[in-house]
C-alpha cells in the first residue's frame, strides 16, 4: 500500500533520495578520471557544437543529411551534459546524492534521448538510401518540410516511448536500501532497489526495449542493404568510393553506437561500460568531421564565406 507520491509507501519508511557511489578508488584515481571525464566532456560539447557552427555559418553544408548531423550532434551535447557533470560531483564527493524526482528525471532524460538517438540515426541511414538509390529525385523526396518532420518525429518519438516507463518508475515503492553503485540512475538500479512488484516495469522496458532499437536497428540495416548493393553496382571504382563516401561517416556512428549498445546488454563492468560510454560521445563528432570531407574542408579554410570546391555529398 502507498500514496500517490512518488517512492513514498503509505506504511513503512519512504525513501527521499539515493546515495550514488560512483567508482571505487583512492582520492587520486577519483582526481585522474575527473580530468579525465572533464576533458572528454569539453571536448565533446566543443565537437559537436562545431559541427552545428559549421552549417550554420556555411549555404552549402545546410542540407537534409547535415541537418540531421545538427540534431545529432545537439542531442550529444545534452545527453553529455545530462551524465558528466553529475558524475563528476560524485566522484569529487560533493554531490553524491539525489533527489528521488531528479533521479527519475535524469533516468527519463537519458533513456529519452538515448531512444532518439536510435530514431535519428535509422532517419540519416533512410536519407543516404535516398540520397544514393534515388540521386536524380532526392531533392524532391527528402525536402525540407519532410526532413523536419523525421526529425521531429525522431524527438517524440523518443520522449515519448521513455515516458511511460519513467512513469511506471516513479510509481514503485522504494522503502531502503537507497545506496545506487554507479554514478548516475539508470532504470536497472532503480527496479534493483524497489521493494515492490517490479515485473510490470520490466516487461514494458523489454517492449520499449524492443520497439526502439529493433524497429530503428531494422530500418537502418534494410537501407544499408539497398546501399550497398547500389554501391556495387556502380562500374567505375571513382563512382562506388564516392557514393561510399557520403555514407561512411554515419556508418561508422552507426557501429559505435550498436557495439555500446551491446556492451550495455551484457553488462560489462560498470568503470569499462561507463567510460566506453563517455567515450563514444567524443568520438562520434570528430568522426563527422575528418571522415565528411565537406567538414573537413571546412574546418581546414577556418569557415571562410567562399563557395566550397567540392559539391555537397547529399547531392
Amino acid at each position: 500500500l502507498r500514496d500517490n507520491t512518488w517512492g513514498h509507501p503509505a506504511n513503512g519508511t519512504s525513501v527521499e533520495e539515493f546515495i550514488l557511489l560512483g567508482f571505487p578508488g583512492t582520492w587520486h584515481s577519483q582526481v585522474s578520471l575527473v580530468v579525465v571525464f572533464a576533458l572528454t566532456y569539453s571536448l565533446t560539447v566543443i565537437g559537436n557544437a562545431s559541427i552545428i557552427a559549421l552549417v550554420w555559418m556555411n549555404s552549402n553544408l545546410q542540407t537534409p543529411m547535415y541537418f540531421f548531423l545538427c540534431n545529432l550532434s545537439f542531442l550529444e551535447i545534452w545527453y553529455t551534459t545530462g551524465v558528466v557533470p553529475k558524475a563528476i560531483g560524485v566522484m569529487l564527493g560533493t554531490s553524491q546524492t539525489i533527489s528521488f524526482s531528479l533521479c527519475i528525471l535524469q533516468l527519463f532524460f537519458i533513456l529519452s534521448l538515448g531512444s532518439t538517438e536510435c530514431f535519428l540515426l535509422s532517419v540519416m541511414a533512410y536519407d543516404r538510401y535516398l540520397a544514393i538509390c534515388y540521386p536524380l529525385r532526392y531533392s524532391s523526396l527528402m525536402s525540407s518540410i519532410f526532413s523536419a518532420r523525421l526529425a521531429l518525429s525522431s524527438w517524440l518519438g523518443g520522449f515519448l516511448a521513455i515516458s511511460l516507463l519513467a512513469f511506471m518508475t516513479s510509481r514503485l515503492t522504494f522503502c531502503g536500501p537507497d545506496v545506487i553503485n554507479h554514478f548516475l540512475c539508470d532504470i536497472d538500479s532503480c527496479l534493483a532497489l524497489s521493494c515492490s512488484d517490479t515485473g510490470h516495469v520490466e516487461l514494458a522496458t523489454f517492449l520499449v526495449s524492443i520497439i526502439v532499437v529493433v524497429a530503428s536497428c531494422v530500418v537502418t540495416l534494410v537501407s544499408y542493404i539497398y546501399i550497398i548493393s547500389s554501391i556495387l553496382k556502380i562500374r567505375s571504382a571513382h563512382g562506388r568510393k564516392k557514393a561510399f563516401s557520403t555514407c561512411s561517416a554515419h556508418l561508422s556512428v552507426v557501429t559505435i553506437w550498436y557495439v555500446w549498445y551491446d556492451s550495455n546488454f551484457l553488462d560489462l563492468h560498470k568503470f569499462v561500460n561507463s567510460f566506453y560510454r563517455i567515450l563514444t560521445l567524443l568520438l562520434k563528432p570528430f568522426f563527422y568531421k575528418f571522415k565528411d570531407k565537406n567538414v573537413k574542408q571546412k574546418l581546414w579554410e577556418g569557415l571562410p564565406r567562399s563557395k566550397v570546391a567540392f559539391q555537397s555529398a547529399s547531392v
